[in-house]
């Protein structure tokens, strides 16, 4: 079972959406047969093997084992992954696009930016369990409250020139069997958080540098695939 999948296709998202098939996938993170299944939602027989069939259909729990009962067969199935992630490709035309509007202090352009990080690791992660191969990757994950909206505005310029100093130092259009990659640093403030929901910190009226800061590389292209 990997810890995580991408769902790309529409169809397995769909399926993936019906409320019943998700408590089938989180049930089946131990596996079980439909009647085990059934005992374990309160839910008949008949109906949890209808879904199963769909969700074994789109690659969504997959065969663990044949169990031999008398003159029965009984199948158990377990969830192919512990958790599932839809990406934005499973929208196809409508699914974001950084570059229709790219405005640094637009929380929907973050937002899309976003979105095009969980398609473009999706697809590696897809490629590389379908080649048995590593994905090579790093993030920063860290947390920072501002004493006030002038210490995040200096914050955000400052990130912006160590950021844009350390892409112009390493990116090398022209290397020969260089590999472009992507980076995107993100700032925001979290939900729930007070701040978030007007409880502190900021003024109304527009705030020029608002919690959220992205930095891409404009001379990178897709994730390295290796």
């Amino acid at each position: 079972m990997l810890d995580i999948a991408v769902i790309e296709e529409p169809a397995a998202a769909e399926a993936s959406l019906d409320p019943m098939r998700s408590r089938i996938l989180a049930a089946l993170a131990e596996p079980g047969s439909a009647a085990m299944l059934a005992a374990r939602l309160g839910t008949p027989r008949q109906k949890v093997n209808y879904h199963l069939k769909e969700l074994e259909r789109h690659g969504l729990v997959e065969l663990a084992e044949e169990r031999r009962k008398g003159n029965v067969t009984e199948r158990v199935f377990r969830a192919t992954a512990a958790s599932y992630v839809i990406s934005p490709s499973a929208l196809a035309a409508v699914s974001p696009d950084p570059a229709r509007a790219p405005d640094q202090l637009s929380a929907r352009w973050l937002l899309a930016l976003g979105a095009r990080l969980v398609q473009e690791v999706g697809a590696l992660l897809t490629g590389a369990t379908r080649a048995q191969r590593r994905v090579a990757t790093f993030a920063v994950d860290a947390q920072v409250r501002f004493a006030s909206a002038a210490d995040r505005a200096a914050f955000v310029e400052e990130l912006t020139q160590t950021v844009g100093d350390l892409v112009g130092r390493y990116h090398d259009e022209g290397a020969a069997g260089g590999r472009a990659h992507r980076l995107v640093v993100g700032l925001h403030q979290i939900p729930g958080d007070g701040e978030a929901d007007g409880a502190g910190g900021s003024p109304a009226g527009p705030d020029p540098m608002a919690a959220r800061a992205s930095a891409s590389d404009p001379g990178a292209g897709q994730e390295d695939q290796r």
